[in-house]
């Protein structure tokens, strides 16, 4: 059976799950990736794996949800390999192939709705910053020649706005087509330039 990790509880105890990680902290302690080639950093249910397990992936998101805490779903479940936030990876420099984000892309005040509770949220004011500084911790995980792949929904915020975010041009996407709009974007990192 794979090893569950959670860093919150790792560094603060289990009394204290909802503690935002330092990036002082993180920086003394990277997480031994082994064989671990692949990095979805916002896993939630893993919805879009075909293999839920696949051997050579690391699935971290910041929840972790038993069985049932969707009403109208009863068998989902976020069970993350590492509890931890986008925006602060436990992970030394360039260790990952692939790198994933598919990030809540709801604002919101919390989980106050279904789709919140299931995705999670965005907050209004500070949306910008987090996807810039998660895409930039993608980035700076994501080794020489890596794909990161990025996906997003127009919910709340338009597509024009999301990639002013990300500040980089993605080399090519695709929309889902659908009442609300879901993109699919993929970068290469083609040099050691820092992202921020």
């Amino acid at each position: 059976m794979k090893e569950e990790i959670n860093i919150t509880e790792t560094l603060f105890g289990k009394e204290d799950t909802s503690v935002r990680f330092e990036a002082e902290v993180i920086n003394f302690l990277p997480v031994e990736t082994g064989e671990k080639y692949i990095l979805d950093v916002c896993c939630g249910g893993r919805q879009f794996w075909f293999d839920k397990k696949h051997k050579h992936t690391i699935y971290m998101d910041m929840r972790r949800e038993n069985k049932g805490f969707q009403e109208n779903r009863p068998n989902k479940e976020i069970k993350p390999d590492i509890q931890g936030d986008f925006r602060r990876l436990p992970f030394a420099d360039e260790q990952f192939k692939l790198v994933v984000m598919d990030p809540p892309h709801i604002i919101a005040d919390g989980p106050l709705f279904r789709m919140t509770k299931e995705y999670g949220w965005l907050e209004q004011d500070e949306w910008f910053n987090d996807i810039r500084k998660g895409v930039a911790e993608c980035w700076r995980v994501l080794d020489l020649y890596g794909i990161f792949i990025f996906k997003w929904n127009e919910a709340s915020i338009e597509r024009a706005a999301v990639l002013e975010a990300i500040k980089w041009k993605p080399l090519f996407g695709h929309p889902v087509l659908s009442k609300i709009g879901t993109h699919w974007f993929t970068f290469m990192k083609t040099d050691r330039q820092k992202y921020l």
